[in-house]
């Protein structure tokens, strides 16, 4: 399911649509583009975080949007996340739309409580008269060689909290897409980004304004003998396992899962539907992980479907190494490939 939706801010034009580009970029360059098109063209939208104004941010994610939209539209805020999630959550509330860096995923944990508690209810809490439009972009995941803290693959925590978007991409088009979404969303939207592929390969993007829909998972290739389904960096280890696969005449579909919360269980149950057997790749630890609640779906819904056991292809039960190690950690192209084969040859 790869479909795209025409949704644009109400203060577009056709007149102000920017010119399609035949240039490629990579992944963060993909956001920095979907953050100065909502920018430019919705003046609630605001950008804030730790040194995101004058340093563009420690990734360079909001490079240049200082210079361009002025310091009281992109904010460089004290090193306090707690503050900096209070201050996304009230301005979000008095008519703005916000979008927050977290600058690492280690550090979401101070921001909890004010996007458990109040962010992710306040539209119950109202009984709909209040809305909490505001975006925390969230650098995720391992293989950069981070030191602690900087390399958490935390995703299912928030998968777990109603009133809460979970989203991922895993490339530059489908980071632009699904951030123009997330920005225009009306509830609140954890946005992680997979920085170990924030640099590692570029594709045309054209910049058009153009929101790819939430709340839907991708088909990236068709095949008939086994599913395999991902979300953020993985996806990548996904698609090389599928090629690796081919080789010996297997056909494997690939499956971006994109937004995890909510689930979009109807296109990996039709693809397992099909194929009889499904491997979940994610490189967050196996325990808990958001993979064993996509296994427990199929079991509850697609149990006559299946022709062997899912299989998990995870990162370990324990916190994610320092570098050396980091790589061993992290689900390889082979571990995904050998877990396509038990599966086929389990049934």
């Amino acid at each position: 399911m790869n479909v795209a939706t025409n949704a644009k801010p109400a203060a577009e034009t056709g007149a102000d649509t920017a010119a399609k580009t035949d240039t490629p970029i990579t992944l963060i360059e993909a956001i920095t583009q979907a953050m100065a098109w909502e920018m430019r063209h919705d003046d609630s939208v605001v950008v804030l975080g730790e040194d995101v104004g004058v340093n563009g941010g420690v990734f360079r994610a909001t490079a240049g949007l200082q210079a361009r939209f002025g310091s009281e539209r992109v904010l460089d805020t004290p090193l306090d996340e707690t503050t900096i999630a209070g201050l996304t959550v009230g301005m979000a509330l008095q008519g703005m739309k916000p979008v927050a860096e977290a600058q690492f995923d280690g550090f979401m944990y101070p921001m909890v409580d004010h996007i458990v508690c109040h962010a992710a209810r306040f539209r119950t809490r109202t009984r709909g008269r209040l809305h909490c439009p505001m975006v925390l972009r969230v650098p995720w995941g391992g293989g950069i060689r981070a030191p602690e803290h900087h390399s958490e693959a935390n995703e299912a925590i928030f998968t777990n909290v109603p009133g809460l978007r979970v989203v991922m991409p895993s490339s530059p088009a489908r980071a632009y897409g699904l951030l123009l979404a997330a920005i225009r969303e009306p509830d609140p939207v954890i946005y992680f980004e997979p920085k170990r592929i924030y640099r590692q390969y570029k594709e045309l993007v054209p910049d058009d304004g153009e929101a790819l829909p939430l709340d839907v998972c991708y088909v990236l290739r068709d095949g008939t003998d086994v599913t395999l389904v991902s979300w953020g960096a993985q996806v990548k280890e996904a698609l090389e396992a599928a090629d690796r696969l081919a080789e010996d005449g297997i056909s494997a579909e690939v499956i971006d899962v994109a937004t995890l919360k909510p689930l979009d269980f109807d296109t990996i149950a039709e693809s397992v539907s099909r194929t009889g057997r499904c491997v979940i790749v994610h490189e967050a630890a196996k325990t808990a992980g958001f993979g064993a609640e996509i296994a427990a779906r199929l079991a509850e819904e697609s149990m006559y479907d299946l022709l062997a056991p899912v299989e998990r292809v995870t990162g370990y039960d324990t916190h994610i190494p320092l570098f050396r190690l980091e790589m061993k950690y992290l689900p390889s192209t082979e571990r995904v490939v050998e877990a396509a084969k038990r599966a086929l040859a389990a049934g």
